[in-house]
């Protein structure tokens, strides 16, 4: 007998981010994307005609000089352009670089010459950052303003074009190329925190996978009357893949565009009768505390997807107990597609007691078909997913990033992991939770401290609207927890309150050694608080008290 192996007689065809597209211009015709444009008015289109439009951008960028494996920039909001990008630049065999807006001027000069970017499709309100930066730009052959033609500004920008006026003078079809799957397809940058960012490159492949498995009742759960608004933006890991996502389930797709304050945010859910959200905790903050001060509490809102930071138990009984809301964890980077767990409001999560269900909810959830992860300890050895045992969290699959784009340097690539860089614990159920961060555990005397789990639990209290715990230097113990608050408006915060809050419900030693109350936390262009400059501006706080 043969010990060949033996092909299965299927066809193949490639996986590409085009046809997701076509799927739904073809299945879901009309079902709408709304935007909110930068002159705050509201626009709708639908997939039929966002398939018309992308193929007239595929015959501009054609007509542009652009070609396949060329990197094409964006510095946009989410909006219905944004999406065409998404496809047609892509779709032509290009590379869509979503630049983040936010990073510093050096850094976006820094990320658009390391990614060699061709062009830049820039929204209106980015115009003069760019124009800052633009001279340096070494590849950049020209702009092009992501507006209509009497909404184009004066600017120092060369070789500017309109982004409407080039799409009004080409065919709305395209003949759409076939290549390998495995072409690069979409390019971002980490939020470099500490040095420059790091370039992320996925391919068609890992797009589409991570497209499916984001539908799917495993992480995003997305149907066709799913009404889904990512506050989450678009040059931010691809807002969490939901311009894929949500056109192959068939869901409208509701952006924000500029609106990310509580009112706009609002407005839209209201308006559009939202149903699922996206978006990092402290989106959801600022939603709370409008809908707190506005004396809201019946929303449209069913489901709040929650990662790019730990879900306070604090917020997650305050969505269930003030609207009827279900905190819906998820938990990814940027080197990891980005998702990969959820925990979705299942029969069995929902009969469970509210304690226990709440508890639940502050993991990350389970990680869904496709992906490997595991915890190791400091001598590289796996952990049992006992729920108790914690080591650095890593991750393997088909949208996992397997090297870092144009950087040599394999550190963060272990034996064909990624190591993530959290603490974790995993239970016998594969909820995963992360426990901290291997550069913001507190190690003190020796023995380590959980700044998040602390974090949680002052979160509960009803005078804090947002808490963090940062190790600072101390004279014998080397590190101790400092406490820093935001109070909720017109409350008042002490140490003796945290004290009494805090005692019985952690270990002693664990307990802050001071608190300090501040009006805001520094943050990162995600939203994410930037732990490291807090520790930096505190380090010494304790010293010299």
């Amino acid at each position: 007998m043969s010990t060949q192996a033996i092909r299965g007689d299927v066809m193949e065809t490639p996986l590409l981010i085009i046809d997701m597209l076509a799927y739904a211009n073809q299945r879901f015709p009309d079902k709408e994307i709304i935007s909110r444009l930068h002159d705050n008015s509201i626009h709708r289109t639908s997939y039929a005609n966002t398939w018309a439009r992308t193929a007239q951008l595929g015959h501009a960028l054609e007509a542009l000089g652009v070609q396949s494996g060329d990197f094409v920039a964006s510095m946009a909001w989410n909006t219905h352009r944004h999406v065409e990008l998404y496809y047609g630049i892509a779709g032509l065999g290009a590379v869509l670089h979503t630049v983040n807006p936010r990073l510093f001027s050096e850094q976006i000069e820094y990320v658009i010459n390391h990614a060699e970017d061709t062009y830049v499709f820039v929204d209106l309100g980015f115009v003069a950052q760019l124009e800052e930066v633009a001279p340096q730009l070494t590849t950049v052959k020209g702009y092009i303003i992501l507006c209509d033609a009497h909404e184009m500004p004066q600017t120092s920008l060369t070789n500017v074009h309109c982004y409407e006026t080039l799409l009004a003078e080409q065919a709305s079809n395209f003949p759409w190329p076939t290549f390998d799957e495995h072409q690069a397809a979409i390019l971002c940058y980490t939020s470099g925190t500490t040095g420059n960012p790091k370039g992320v490159l996925y391919s068609h492949r890992s797009m589409v996978l991570h497209a499916q498995a984001s539908a799917s009742s495993a992480l995003l759960d997305l149907r066709e009357d799913t009404v889904l608004l990512p506050m989450v933006a678009m040059y931010h890991i691809g807002a969490w893949g939901a311009p894929y996502a949500a056109p192959l389930a068939g869901s409208s797709l509701v952006l924000p565009g500029h609106g990310m304050d509580g009112a706009s945010m609002w407005q839209l859910i209201r308006d559009e009768k939202v149903n699922v959200g996206l978006g990092v905790p402290t989106i959801w903050l600022t939603l709370h505390n409008y809908l707190q001060d506005q004396g809201i509490t019946k929303l449209p809102l069913e489901r709040v997807c929650v990662g790019g930071a730990a879900s306070p138990l604090g917020l997650v009984k305050t969505f269930d107990e003030d609207y009827n809301i279900y905190w819906q964890p998820i938990w990814g980077m940027t080197e990891t597609g980005p998702l990969v767990t959820s925990l979705p409001p299942t029969k069995a999560i929902m009969a469970l007691d509210k304690s226990t269900r709440y508890g639940k909810q502050t993991t990350a959830g389970k990680a869904c078909f496709g992906i490997d992860m595991e915890i190791f300890d400091d001598d590289d050895q796996p952990l049992p997913h006992d729920g108790i045992a914690s080591g650095e969290l890593r991750v393997r699959g088909p949208w996992i990033c397997a090297q870092y784009f144009k950087n040599n340097d394999t550190s963060n690539f272990p034996n064909g992991w990624l190591a993530t860089g959290d603490i974790a614990v995993i239970d016998r159920e594969g909820h995963m939770k992360v426990v901290d961060r291997t550069k913001d555990v507190i190690k003190s005397g020796g023995e380590w401290i959980s700044s998040l789990e602390i974090e949680s639990i002052v979160s509960q209290h009803p005078a804090v609207n947002e808490c963090c715990v940062v190790g600072v230097k101390h004279a014998k113990w080397d590190e101790r927890p400092l406490l820093l608050v935001v109070p909720v408006k017109g409350q008042e915060v002490t140490a003796a309150m945290m004290v009494e809050h805090l005692t019985g419900r952690i270990a002693k030693w664990w307990m802050p050694d001071d608190l300090v109350v501040v009006a805001d936390f520094p943050r990162t262009g995600t939203g994410k608080v930037l732990k490291r400059e807090l520790r930096n501006q505190y380090i010494d706080y304790l010293i010299k008290k």
